[in-house]
Parts: C-alpha cells; structure tokens; sequence
C-alpha cells in the first residue's frame, strides 16, 4: 500500500470515529454509538443526537429504507423442517403436512397416510403416529390436553395452535382474543413465522386489538422474513393494490420459490397487465416447477387423492 492510499485509510478512519454533531473523537467523550436507523454516523450521546437531527434525518430515512429493503426481499429461511420420515422438503399447503401433538414433529401427509408394515409385511394399525408410534388422542378434550402439555416445553407450534383456538372458539376452548394475542406473541418469540401472520391478521381484523393496517404490514413483514409465504404473498398483494408494482412482483417471486401458488398466478397478472417481463413469469413459473420437484413422492400423491376423493363425496355432490 503506499503512503498516499494509507493516509487515506487513517483519514477515513478519523471521519467515522467522530460525532457527527460536536466532532468529538473517542479519546475526547468515550464510545460513540452508531445511529440505530442508518448505522451510517454515530454520536457521543443523545443530546448530540438529538440536535444533529435536523440535518440527518432526510438522509438517515433514506439509508434506512435501503437498509430495511435489504433484510426484507432477501430469500428467507424455510420455516419447516423437512419431513423426519421421508427427509422430502414439507410441502407449503396446509393439508400437505400435520403437526403430531404426541411428539411435536411435522410429518407430511404422505407418511402419515401411507400403509405401515410389521416385519412380516403384514399390514398393521396405522392410526398411531407415524414417527413415535403413540396412539393418536381419542378426543378433542386429549388433544387439547397433549397441546397443553407441548406448551409447557416452549413447542412454539403447540403454542400458536393453542392460540388459534382461543381465537376462533373451538376444541372446547372459550374464544378469547386476548389470550390469542397473547399467545401468538409467545410463538413469534420463539421463531415461529406463522405467529407473526396471525398478529398481523389480528391487526387487520380487529379481533381484540383496533384495526391498524400499519401495524399489521409490520408483523407480515416479519412473518415473510420468517420465511411464512402467506405472509410475503399478502405484502405482495398490498403492494399491489398501492400501484407499487416492482415491490409486488418482488415478493410474489420469493413466495413462489416458497412454493406459494396463488403468487405464482399474481405474477400471470402482472406480466397479462404489463407489469411485469415474460421472463419474470417464466423464471417465476421455473421456480414453482423446482419446489413441486422437490416435495413429489408417489406416497404424497396417494395422500392428496384422498383428501380430495374425502372432500368431493363429503360435500355431498
């Protein structure tokens, strides 16, 4: 490095160590602290903070924006686990995976469905849990009981169940906002994304909190960083219906990699209204087609034929 390039360097390190207000270094007050929004400057303390305001706070908004863009349209985590059985990626579908309230594992719908063999390949009971081989609850009061009891373990998914109960009035249980919210939280602390998708549904709702769409976009938008693709569909659509067509199409793309359906048709309706490239749906209908591949196995298949054999003759047609 020569000596220009290095003075250059010590120079850049003195603008950075300095308060952005009263120009004091670290030798002179003691550590600065960053701006929490911009991370861009940083301050002796907050009465410099506070009178620096004036003249940061364009730039600050900005930067921050950029920053919180940054950590929002990044590809999330998949929120579910593959399935312990199969090892196949869990299908996004709500009927394609279920929440086992013996052991507290999500197996997916092919496994729990599909015919168990003893060791002389003679068919045997398969109403027992497909991964821990327990009976399954008899009645809606045991299963609220082992609910219960995968809540005193922190089983966030137990926990956000217990809360969708309290919500909607069911299994026995009296309905109760409050408590829903309450435990919603308690599953959004511990990670679970699908908790923060029902706080914003709360929100939008008004089931026990004001309606405040604000708040609700808040806690979708930690819901899809969570990687819940309902969540990040849902941000679409609002962008969407706000004319902000390049941030919808944004999210309805990482909701497809999520295997998100009804984004993939979104995306249809933005390249038909042109709003969005043939190669954005393509690569956007590219993507699905590799989640459908990565969740296909003929026990799943048999599975889903069941579900919609049972539906069609239980509706009555």
């Amino acid at each position: 490095m020569s000596s220009t390039e290095d003075t250059a360097g010590k120079e850049e390190d003195v603008v950075l160590s300095v308060c952005a207000n009263c120009g004091k270094g670290e030798e002179e007050s003691g550590k600065l602290k960053a701006c929490n929004a911009c991370k861009m400057v940083k301050y002796c303390n907050r009465e410099c903070q506070v009178a620096h305001r004036p003249q940061h706070k364009k730039e600050c908004k900005k930067r921050a924006a950029e920053l919180h863009d940054e950590k929002l349209f990044k590809q999330p985590p998949n929120p579910y686990e593959d399935c312990p059985i199969c090892f196949l990626r869990m299908p996004t579908i709500e009927t394609g995976r279920r929440y086992m309230t013996c052991c507290g594992k999500k197996i997916c719908s092919g496994c729990c469905y599909a015919p168990v063999y003893d060791n002389q390949g003679n068919e045997v009971d398969n109403t027992k849990c497909a991964f821990c081989r327990t009976p399954a609850p008899t009645s809606e009061e045991e299963m609220i009981e082992w609910l219960l009891k995968r809540m005193e373990v922190n089983d966030a998914d137990a926990i956000n169940t217990i809360g969708c109960n309290y919500r909607d009035g069911r299994y026995g249980i009296t309905q109760d906002y409050d408590k829903a919210l309450e435990l919603f939280h308690r599953a959004a602390d511990l990670g679970y994304a699908e908790a923060y998708l029902n706080i914003g549904y709360a929100y939008i709702n008004g089931d026990g909190v004001e309606v405040d769409e604000k708040k609700a976009i808040h806690y979708f938008e930690l819901g899809a960083m969570g990687g819940d693709a309902t969540a990040r569909s849902n941000l679409g659509y609002n962008e969407h219906n706000a004319g902000n067509m390049e941030r919808a199409a944004r999210h309805y793309t990482i909701a497809v990699r999520s295997g998100d359906a009804d984004s993939l048709e979104r995306i249809k309706e933005l390249y038909t209204d042109g709003h969005a490239s043939k190669d954005d749906y393509t690569k956007a209908l590219r993507s699905y087609q590799a989640y459908l591949g990565e969740i296909k196995s003929t026990q799943r298949d048999e599975a889903a034929a069941f579900h919609e054999e049972y539906r069609y003759h239980g509706s009555g047609l």
